[in-house]
């Protein structure tokens, strides 16, 4: 079932190309003057004739009980009672509440990222919480998902950190930090476990059995710490969905052969680089010790994504300040041929955690604040939905921008928050435990005004999420939901459900019903809780 909103866009959109003969936006919005208003007309010469002509050109009889021209060329629109319980049925009897599935794609989502032998800290907060809302989001329209967690698990470092493991220093899941510390302190201040380090760095990378079997107990003990915080995060990622820097090591020196053969790098200053158009800086794909940095291994990831994974989409959520390498990356392996035109590659970029002061959020001592402190205090102060409070006020904020990181705001149970949304569902839950309700019928009789907003909120909830599947915009989503759960308190305040007399009191009560899933749906979709009572 279409949502509302694209059916009467697509009609519009229909007979403004009729009047006009090219095709034209009918802008269409939600407005206090109707329903909704298109403003596709407005700006033009003959604006307000041509809004008459799509008015008398468009077929809206079963849908408006008013369409009209008003001032340049705004075209109002006013759904009839009728059409508003048609589709609130129609969505109510619907399992997925009219959200369609699409045509499905395979779609890998690179996120988390974070380091083996190293705590989470609040960076890495914003890249798992929003990939898995995209995870979410994606699967829940119909596309095959494949998550892939890029764990940094290879490197010079770990040559330092086997060589403390071999030492005898002892790893412990639950404070992984100090493992890492230890063994940096050592390298500072010894030379010989430096060059016992840098030795075993060697061996490491030329598949030395010991050093191999040492290197994997630190790398899956990292996965055991990181496996309890994404338990606690409540995310999708699971065991099998690491795919570290490791895995794509016997394949670096096949990129770089190929794009030799391609003639895509040159030497530089004992580097090989790609020269790319329109960038300033080069490439280094190979560095002049012949060593390899992220861009190898991140054209390795994409070759593989492409060819043994099969996918067609390919997002990154990454940081905002990685979006040139990204895009060298990108356009790299397009010019190679290994990310071809009918593959979609997109960096879903994030900014920064602030603190209320606006700089980057720290500990008092100046350091990163580690992801399991956050969550401990958010437990502390609001239990089971505190969690759930951080991971909304990340979503509802336009991911590219910096957000501020505060507690108090983001716990509120007034404004656009998390548990204000939960509440909103409380409160609906509310109803079906204080009444005599033994069943909930999809009969909707839309007469109050305060119905009506809470009916049309409703209805666009399937627009949304498909808007949302292509721009992962989550902060459309919550903005959505937050309208949702305002229009709601605004019909419980107005509005006698349980009291009113019938058929009024089952129409309202289906109302409540529709209300309470689109809430738990969206709320889900966020990677959320949908409690019935707080």
């Amino acid at each position: 079932m279409a949502d509302i909103g694209k059916v009467l866009r697509d009609r519009l959109a229909a007979a403004f190309e009729t009047v006009t003969g090219s095709t034209v936006d009918p802008a269409l919005r939600r407005s206090r003057f109707g329903d909704f208003q298109a403003d596709g007309a407005v700006g033009r010469p003959d604006g307000r004739a041509v809004a008459a002509a799509v008015v008398a050109t468009v077929e809206l009889d079963d849908l408006c009980s008013d369409v009209s021209v008003a001032g340049p060329g705004f075209v109002n629109l006013t759904l009839s009672e009728r059409a508003l319980a048609d589709r609130l049925a129609a969505a109510a009897a619907d399992p997925r509440l009219g959200v369609s599935t699409v045509e499905p794609e395979t779609v890998v989502v690179d996120y988390s990222g974070p380091n083996a032998a190293k705590e989470m800290h609040v960076g890495h907060l914003r890249s798992t919480v929003i990939g898995d809302a995209a995870v979410r989001v994606l699967e829940h329209l119909g596309h095959a998902v494949i998550r892939q967690n890029h764990l940094g698990d290879w490197g010079t470092n770990f040559g330092m950190l086997v060589e403390h493991q071999a030492g005898g220093a002892e790893l412990d899941p639950a404070d992984m930090s100090a493992f890492y510390a230890a063994a940096r302190r050592r390298f500072e201040a010894d030379p010989d476990f430096q060059e016992r380090s840098r030795r075993r760095v060697v061996r490491l990378q030329a598949g030395d059995p010991d050093t191999i079997a040492q290197w994997r107990t630190i790398v899956s003990t990292s996965q055991v710490y990181l496996l309890s915080v994404y338990d606690r995060l409540g995310v999708r990622l699971r065991e099998s969905d690491f795919a570290g820097e490791s895995r794509y090591n016997a394949a670096l020196d096949g990129v770089v052969d190929d794009l030799l053969a391609k003639g895509l790098l040159r030497e530089s200053d004992g580097a090989l680089c790609a020269f790319l158009d329109g960038f300033n800086a080069p490439l280094i794909v190979r560095k002049r010790d012949g060593g390899y940095g992220y861009a190898a291994t991140d054209l390795a990831a994409v070759r593989y994504r492409v060819d043994v994974l099969k996918a067609t989409r390919l997002l990154y959520v990454v940081g905002a300040p990685q979006r040139q390498h990204l895009e060298m990356v990108f356009a790299l392996a397009r010019a190679a041929g290994w990310l071809p035109a009918s593959v979609r590659a997109e960096h879903i970029a994030f900014g920064s955690v602030l603190g209320t002061d606006g700089k980057m959020l720290r500990s008092r001592l100046g350091a990163a604040i580690k992801l399991t402190e956050l969550l401990d205090e958010a437990d502390t102060r609001a239990g089971a939905i505190g969690i759930d409070a951080l991971k909304y006020a990340d979503l509802s904020s336009d991911r590219v921008k910096d957000y501020t990181f505060d507690f108090d705001r983001m716990l509120a149970t007034t404004g656009d928050t998390g548990p204000y949304l939960q509440y909103a569902h409380v409160r609906v839950c509310s109803i079906f435990r204080r009444g005599d309700v033994d069943a909930v019928g999809n009969d909707f009789a839309i007469t109050h005004p305060a119905e009506r907003a809470l009916a049309l909120e409703l209805l666009e909830f399937p627009g949304v999420v498909a808007r949302v599947g292509e721009t992962l915009e989550f902060h459309k989503l919550t903005t959505h939901l937050h309208a949702v759960a305002v229009s709601f308190s605004a019909f419980f305040e107005q509005c006698r459900v349980l009291e009113a007399p019938e058929p009024v009191r089952a129409s309202r009560l289906a109302l409540c019903a529709l209300t309470a899933r689109t809430l738990r749906a969206g709320l889900d979709l966020l990677g959320m809780a949908a409690p019935s009572k707080m």
